[in-house]
């Protein structure tokens, strides 16, 4: 049970704390444009111009507010989906802002970029509350003998958009938080309104994604249903989590297999995730789904802990790489505010076996390496925690991968005990190592120049990150010293090489791709360059030069 919602559970350790920074906390609309830096060259790298690489600041806190919305750029992102429709990159996502920004504005709202470096914000895709949400909760509600539910609370989560023809889809999660007892003994007992009712996934869609308001509702695609009848009690309000629903309706992806099966994936903790055949005409399932028909719900794709409803993964998003011939379920582990890490696993086919770097079958349960990213810091930063939840898109022209996703700011950053509640969307470099596994730009996209990386631009001092998994802890950064003669010395000893052609640094045998890069924890923002690599454990390596 995620919580995206402006309601609280002191139990869930993965969502109470940001919302309710999120609902206490406003922020000042008074701010000031910042004095842009000014980048200076490494002259030991592959381009000595001055490159106006990206300026603003990592806290926002001061131009959080609503009515700095023109300045946010990439503030106040969460669970981001990405989609490309003529010159712009659109990017939808949850209903979360610092201090609550978004609250009153709409929902689902949206921001399209050029260059995917500067984004500019548009505001909400959809304005209302549909009204099919209270209909389809209340007849669900009837067929149990439950009492009508007037006053809905809701929340608005996680989307996922993609074209379909000539036509843009934006499915979405609804979530509704009354008690789903209402009326029935312990009812008021609700551990602080957070949602046990259900979760629904909606749809609407546009052809023109420019035009906020062209975006048409198109109702119910699936909703969260109970495999346990209709017995609603539990041990304990407070403490029991062994939830009622089987699927939770939130978190959907989409994907479009070569043979022109459109699939759609959804699932949060509880029982995992499932994946359910989508009528391509409709958008809705091929197979009506009935909530009193467990068979209609979707085909079991993964599970993080056999038979537990606490799960602790999310956030499914699945792609298809036409180049590897492999089916990616990304996945996002433990709580959003600071554990958040992201995981990836593989199949051949679409709906599994998905396995991990260790060819491990992981549909009824295990944890799942690789990790593509981690809480971490390298020197002159605070770091980033709560990193996950991601998108994955594509550059059809070039073919070229990234991944985008929010983080965080760790708590008390610049002296804010708030600054955990900071939301920056991240876009960044995917690419891909020899066998077939994403791996992710240690620095964000900046639309740095594309130059040839030779053994003397990588002769020098770095920054290396070997990230082990570790709850809540940030990884953090050694120094390493790469010399002449391919050695590796500092923190680190062992070895290099170079292969130009592939673009490829091994370190200690380990594969990693190179970036050109910027460095954005520098001071001022510089050029630099990256690697990303993984371990044969399937642990991430980060570096850059420093």
């Amino acid at each position: 049970m995620k919580i995206r919602t402006l309601t609280f559970s002191t139990i869930n350790t993965c969502f109470c704390f940001i919302f309710v920074m999120l609902l206490v906390f406003g922020c000042s609309s008074d701010t000031e444009d910042i004095e842009p830096e000014s980048p200076k060259p490494d002259p030991e790298l592959p381009e000595t111009e001055v490159f106006p690489g990206p300026t603003y600041a990592d806290d926002y806190s001061s131009m959080a507010s609503w009515a700095n919305r023109s300045k946010w750029n990439l503030a106040n992102v969460h669970d981001p989906t990405v989609v490309k429709y003529g010159d712009y990159y659109y990017m939808y996502q949850t209903d979360a802002s610092y201090g609550n920004a978004h609250d009153g504005h709409g929902h689902f709202h949206g921001r399209r970029s050029k260059n995917l470096v500067n984004w500019e914000y548009m505001g909400a895709s959809m304005p209302n509350q549909p009204s099919w949400i209270k209909e389809e909760l209340n007849t669900i509600r009837a067929s149990y003998n439950l009492a009508p539910i007037e006053n809905l609370q809701i929340g608005y989560w996680a989307p996922v958009v993609r074209k379909v023809g000539n036509v843009y889809r934006m499915y979405y999660s609804i979530v509704v938080d009354n008690f789903i007892g209402n009326g029935l003994p312990n009812s008021a007992a609700n551990f602080d309104n957070t949602w046990t009712e259900r979760a629904f996934i909606g749809m609407m869609e546009t052809t023109d994604p420019s035009v906020n308001s062209s975006w048409e509702d198109k109702g119910m695609v699936v909703c969260s249903v109970s495999d346990k009848g209709n017995d609603w009690s539990r041990s304990s309000y407070t403490n029991d989590w062994n939830g009622y629903f089987k699927y939770n309706a939130i978190d959907p992806s989409y994907v479009i297999t070569p043979e022109g099966e459109h699939w759609m994936f959804y699932g949060s903790w509880h029982s995992g995730i499932a994946g359910i055949q989508i009528d391509e005409s409709t958008g809705k399932p091929l197979n009506t789904f009935d909530y009193k028909d467990e068979s209609t719900w979707g085909t079991h794709i993964y599970t993080r802990t056999s038979g537990s409803r606490w799960q602790g993964s999310e956030g499914p998003e699945v792609i298809y790489n036409e180049n590897t011939g492999y089916y990616y379920l990304f996945l996002a582990y433990d709580g959003l505010d600071v554990p958040y890490n992201t995981r990836v696993c593989r199949s051949e086919n679409v709906t599994g076996p998905y396995k991990g770097i260790d060819g491990m079958n992981v549909t009824n349960g295990g944890d799942v390496y690789p990790i593509v990213t981690h809480p971490y810091k390298f020197n002159n930063h605070s770091g980033w925690v709560g990193f996950a939840h991601n998108a994955m898109f594509q550059n059809e022209e070039t073919g070229d991968w990234f991944y985008s996703s929010q983080a965080r700011l760790p708590e008390n950053t610049g002296g804010n005990m708030y600054s955990n509640a900071i939301m920056m969307g991240h876009v960044r470099e995917v690419s891909w190592t020899s066998d077939g596994w994403p791996v992710v730009s240690p620095e964000r996209f900046a639309n740095v120049p594309q130059t040839e990386i030779t053994e003397e631009n990588i002769v020098g001092t770095w920054e290396q990150i070997t990230m082990n998994y570790e709850y809540r802890v940030m990884q953090t950064s050694k120094t390493i010293i790469f010399s002449k003669d391919g050695t590796i010395g500092g923190e680190v000893s062992g070895s290099w090489e170079l292969n130009k052609q592939t673009n490829t640094i091994y370190i200690n045998g380990d594969e990693c791709k190179m970036f050109n890069a910027w460095d954005w924890e520098a001071a001022p923002r510089k050029l630099t360059i990256a690697y990303s690599g993984l371990t044969s454990e399937g642990k991430p390596i980060w570096a850059k030069k420093k």
